[in-house]
């Protein structure tokens, strides 16, 4: 970082009339974090950096390891639009390094940059742009509830649509953070919500899902109600996903679209298919990763829960949507906004490298709707299922070599010990279903 570099942000601090500065990081869960130091405490921050204890982190380090450095990234500078001008708070994305310098092989923001260096070796760019879905519920004493807030459905107007206001006041705070939104609009099933914004490198697309979860559930506490990003809160409706577009760039230009090509896909973009395809399951553990995540991907619900890709057919996981040359891009259905953004997005990108390396041809695309095969006709076309459990989920990640590599080990056996313990509590917990099916018959 440059003299220079530091001396123009310093100024602009403090022209800002910034107070306080927000050091945001990331934990192993996509949790974000931050420690707050006073303005006159930034010259240090961006010279050396900031100490913290990394033990206090779920799935940082252990206790004798602990000390860790905030590094800011200059890029990153914000103002918080909701904290009042006249003493203005600020934010920087850090990268959390070791106190020698080097980068923590258990910050995930270190992870995916290490995958995006991986295929800048053979000159390609990673962009992502994903599609948030969340619910607005009431809040009653405090807490979340599971009460909606509005009776709309897809595509909606007001007068039913009683979030339409924060809607449009968090899409006016995320522009006044540098956000491109390109549309919004109200969901298939009651106080669902989507916001999506414009596709960028997928470092970059990462920051801004965790920033866009931390702005859109700040505005909606300011208002008295609960913004959810859970995948599944409600049986028998539509859960909440985070369906990811995804490209390669090579020198500017689009890598997946080839105007002479069957369907004007390139190879490039059938391997890529062809590389997610192969390592969907163990990418799941990394997309899909509460025990919640699972009673989204069930049949019947848009969800995909079969490994499968289709030019139209949105039972597939992979999906191609229709715009061509610059716009081509393949969707990445499972996903949901549980996710580490970081961390689901070098699992896609190692995997779909892997296919573009390797020449990875995809399957058949599948035309029908693969909900309404039969378990026999999905078996005569090949196709598999994603795990139906984060247990199973996690057991294909530990068996797939490539995911874990790019994740690397630090980051395998924090989210081994996550799911460990998660499936334990689940498992051993008596749930009111059980009681309402048993307790009166036996």
């Amino acid at each position: 970082m440059s003299g220079d570099n530091i001396s123009a942000m310093l100024e602009r601090i403090e022209q800002d009339n910034v107070r306080f500065l927000r050091l945001q990081f990331t934990d192993l869960l996509g949790m974000p974090k931050n420690v707050s130091i006073p303005a006159k405490q930034v010259g240090k921050a961006l010279t050396d950096g900031i100490g913290f204890d990394g033990s206090s982190i779920e799935g940082f380090v252990r206790i004798e390891e602990s000390d860790m450095v905030l590094k800011p990234d200059l890029s990153t500078y914000t103002l918080l639009p909701w904290r009042p001008r006249e003493k203005s708070v600020a934010r920087f994305i850090c990268d959390v390094c070791k106190p020698d310098g080097t980068p923590f092989e258990g910050d995930p923001r270190y992870v995916l940059r290490r995958a995006m260096e991986d295929a800048a070796k053979d000159g390609y760019v990673f962009n992502t742009g994903p599609e948030l879905e969340f619910f607005l519920f009431k809040m009653l004493d405090g807490r979340p509830t599971t009460q909606f807030q509005d009776v709309g459905g897809y595509f909606d107007l007001a007068p039913t649509d009683l979030a339409e206001d924060l809607r449009r006041e968090a899409i006016l705070t995320l522009t006044e953070m540098g956000f491109d939104i390109e549309a919004s609009h109200h969901e298939v099933a009651e106080s669902q919500h989507e916001i999506d914004f414009k596709y960028s490198d997928a470092l970059h697309t990462a920051d801004n899902v965790i920033t866009f979860k931390f702005a859109v559930k700040t505005m909606a506490l300011m208002r008295g109600l609960h913004a959810s990003f859970m995948a599944k809160p409600i049986h028998g409706i539509n859960g909440s996903g985070m369906h990811t577009n995804c490209s390669l760039a090579k020198d500017g230009v689009n890598a997946f679209y080839d105007p002479d090509a069957p369907r004007q896909l390139s190879t490039t973009c059938m391997h890529f298919i062809g590389g997610l395809l192969r390592h969907a399951k163990a990418i799941t553990r990394v997309a899909n990763p509460t025990i919640n995540s699972y009673k989204r991907l069930v049949p019947g619900y848009e969800a995909p829960c079969y490994v499968s890709w289709s030019a139209s057919n949105r039972s597939a996981l992979v999906r191609v949507p229709a715009p061509r040359g610059n716009s081509t891009r393949v969707e990445f259905r499972s996903p949901d906004p549980t996710c580490n953004p970081y961390l689901a997005f070098t699992a896609m990108l190692a995997a779909g490298m892997e296919g573009v390396r390797q020449g990875i041809e995809p399957p058949d695309d599948a035309h029908k709707n693969i909900f309404h095969m039969t378990a026999d006709e999905r078996g005569q076309n090949g196709i598999e299922t994603l795990p139906g459990d984060l247990h199973e989920a996690h057991s294909a990640l530990l068996a797939d070599d490539l995911i874990c590599r790019a994740l690397g080990p630090h980051v395998v056996e924090a989210l081994t010990s996550v799911a460990q313990i998660e499936w334990d509590a689940y498992r051993t917990t008596v749930h009111p279903w059980e009681l309402d099916r048993y307790l009166a018959t036996y």
